[in-house]
């Protein structure tokens, strides 16, 4: 019994080893400052029980950069500039089914989400270009639909860029801070 125990703990040890060994030639990246996140409306669509119908209608993928005691909008983003509405590769949004923003309908897919950010008001930009690094290639003869919102001032900063959905009788805005600002999309279906 004692030289079974002493077999199968160098078995262990040997096979940990190897593990460790052939693990040794991978190079992770480092964690992202900017990590992605995703946020769906409904906000429990992911997260649903196998009884409950709930279905996702929007899906957003983007990347959360953070304030780190910096001034944002209008110095670090410029007003009057497209920005990729976060960080690294430009915010997807995904609608499952068909949607209207700005009055215009929307066929159900994947897009991408730019801004051009100004102090009182922002352009929203939903654009049929994605999996691209931020705004650099942007191009503008591909957008779907362009809408002008209200920048709302915060008293308090938001350190992480954020997005989260909040329910409408026609729909649900997506809401968008960082710093002292915030912007409400409105998305009708």
């Amino acid at each position: 019994m004692k030289n079974t125990f002493i077999v199968a703990l160098a078995l262990f040890c040997f096979s940990a080893k190897a593990q460790d060994a052939s693990n040794a030639d991978v190079k992770f990246p480092a964690v992202d400052p900017s990590p992605a996140d995703v946020v769906y409306y409904p906000l429990n669509a992911a997260k649903v029980k196998a009884d409950d119908a709930t279905l996702p209608v929007v899906k957003v993928i983007y990347s959360r950069p953070q304030k780190k005691g910096r001034e944002i909008f209008g110095v670090l983003e410029q007003y009057g500039k497209v920005w990729r509405f976060g960080a690294n590769e430009s915010t997807e949004i995904r609608f499952f089914k068909k949607v209207t923003i700005g009055g215009k309908k929307i066929k159900a897919g994947t897009y991408s989400l730019f801004a051009i950010p100004n102090k009182d008001n922002w352009t929203i930009i939903v654009n049929k270009q994605t999996d691209k690094w931020g705004a650099f290639s942007y191009d503008e003869t591909k957008d779907v639909v362009r809408v002008n919102v209200l920048a709302k001032t915060l008293s308090k900063p938001v350190e992480y860029f954020s997005v989260t959905f909040n329910a409408k009788d026609s729909g649900a805005n997506l809401i968008a801070a960082w710093d002292k600002t915030q912007i409400e999309l409105p998305i009708g279906f």
